[in-house]
């Protein structure tokens, strides 16, 4: 299998340590070393002095794994595999898949979670939302794109880029078009926990569907992206065991001291997401303050969860739906990935463009996590505004 090139993390790879404003990262502020050891007990931090750099288990440390249990309803400890999160989609999707299969996927999102299918020779559908209506994945929708022998339904809420995230009850519709066709569900929850209130928070897929997979990590959610410590949770033994063996042709096992700074964050998670849970919640509001000040510039729909939107360049292009598109093509002067070009050029701050999704030339993705947001979306302001005043 030989994917085509990941465009998201090629562009990060060109920009993400050249900008001087990240204002597209979908990453919450990463924490800093001191103050998550200050956070930690005693025992932990008498384990993390004593530490000795050996191999770790390949299923991942125990304790680790009984704490991320405590973040489901029916998984337990023996349910969870221990893996960087974009291993874990890799291996999920090479032992739930071969050639011919058919996949459901939302679309736009993580290049990787539609792109190992389609390398592996499977058939792939894009499940596409509505944009206006909080950029709505309609389970009606759903329900007409797959078929009698749909193996594998993919997706990823609270959704990145858009922000969406379906209610509660969508979701039940949703499993049901799984349960309907026998599908095996990868449920991508990398920013869940950062819905502005518990009352709006999804169950996770591997707690409501036997044939559901989880994946989640401490990338997103955690600010711990530096960690590479992610993890797969499934109540199928089958399932557990083939992810085991596949793990032993990638990273056998997790680095030792990114277990046990994880189990630390793990155990002080109410504080660590309450922090970025505000910071999300001050930045979205500043955002709002922008939009309403650039009407005539963009359009944009609130994120309903997580960390990230995907406003639209007025009078941008439109695009074909249901199609990948693939990679930047020949710059649309009128289009978003001309804007993001010039910010870039003109003044150091980061925004990612549609066409990196393969997603037509219209929107870019917006990342409210980080906490110089306000700071480089004033020098943006000022930017427009000079614009503005040039034009006059």
């Amino acid at each position: 299998m030989r994917p085509r090139p990941f465009a998201l993390e090629r562009f990060f790879a060109r920009h993400e340590f050249n900008a001087r404003y990240l204002l597209s990262t979908s990453d919450c502020q990463g924490l800093a070393m001191a103050d998550l050891l200050a956070g930690a007990d005693a025992e932990l931090r008498h384990r993390w002095e004593e530490l000795r750099l050996g191999y770790t288990e390949s299923r991942g440390l125990p304790e680790l794994r009984q704490e991320i249990a405590g973040l489901y309803r029916e998984a337990r400890a023996d349910d969870v595999v221990v893996a960087a999160p974009e291993e874990g989609i890799f291996l999920a999707m090479n032992a739930l898949l071969q050639p011919g299969d058919h996949v459901v996927c939302t679309f736009p999102g993580y290049q990787s979670l539609y792109q190992l299918a389609l390398s592996l020779g499977c058939d792939v559908t894009l499940w596409e939302p509505a944009e206006g209506g909080d950029w709505l994945f309609d389970p009606l929708q759903l329900r007409e794109l797959v078929r009698p022998d749909t193996r594998l339904i993919v997706w990823n809420f609270p959704h990145n880029p858009t922000g969406a995230l379906p209610s509660p009850e969508d979701l039940d519709k949703m499993l049901g078009v799984a349960g309907s066709v026998g599908a095996w569900v990868f449920s991508d929850e990398m920013y869940r926990f950062l819905e502005p209130s518990p009352e709006v928070r999804l169950p996770a897929a591997v707690d409501r569907y036997e044939r559901a997979v989880s994946l989640s990590g401490m990338s997103k959610a955690f600010g711990l992206a530096g960690l590479r410590i992610g993890w797969i949770a499934t109540r199928d033994p089958s399932l557990l065991e083939e992810l085991q063996s596949l793990k032993d042709y990638t990273t056998i096992c997790s680095s030792a001291p990114s277990e046990l700074l994880a189990l630390m964050a793990l155990r002080s998670r109410e504080a660590i997401l309450r922090s970025h849970r505000d910071r999300l919640r001050r930045n979205t509001t500043t955002v709002a303050d922008f939009f309403a000040r650039h009407s005539t510039r963009f359009e944009w729909i609130a994120p309903r969860a997580g960390t990230v939107c995907f406003p639209r360049v007025l009078g941008s292009p439109a695009r074909r739906a249901g199609k990948v598109e693939q990679g930047p093509g020949e710059p649309n002067h009128g289009g978003a990935e001309s804007f993001c070009s010039r910010v870039l050029r003109d003044t150091g701050v980061l925004l990612l463009p549609s066409t990196v999704y393969g997603y037509g030339d219209a929107h870019f993705r917006l990342g409210l996590g980080r906490e110089d947001f306000a700071e480089g979306l004033a020098v943006l302001d000022d930017y427009l505004e000079s614009r503005d005043g040039q034009a006059g």
